[in-house]
């Protein structure tokens, strides 16, 4: 692969990899994850409430952007919701809906991730 081609973009990932431990995403916070896979890369971002986890394909419904403009900026200031930077798209977190802004009816695609043994691990 040449160095000026972008490496083709996964949208899901396999079952069982480790991404980091429960406490390397702080309790109501959320992190940017980039998985190489062969030749292609996954963008993921996980949310922390408490000993749960959801995870989401890090694009948004409404222009295929990333959603955060900073590493991990993935919520609103308060915590409840999911924001697109770029838009101002609104999504509910345990379920990824859009819930307000320009691609309401739509939702973020789910990662599936689970909190296990102390660990946040793709399911």
């Amino acid at each position: 692969m040449s160095e000026d081609v972008a490496p083709a973009r996964l949208f899901a990932t396999p079952s069982g990899v480790k991404l980091c431990t429960l406490e390397t995403v702080a309790d109501g916070a959320a992190r940017n994850f980039v998985l190489q896979i062969g030749e292609a890369r996954f963008h993921g971002f996980v949310v922390r409430r408490g000993g749960e986890v959801r995870g989401y394909v890090d694009r948004c419904p409404h222009a295929g952007l990333p959603l955060a403009q900073k590493l991990d900026d993935y919520l609103t200031p308060t915590g409840d919701l999911i924001a697109c930077s770029w838009h101002g798209a609104l999504f509910d977190i345990d379920t990824g809906a859009c819930v307000g802004g320009p691609c309401v009816g739509q939702a973020l695609r789910p990662w599936p991730v689970v909190a296990l043994d102390g660990f946040i691990v793709t399911a």
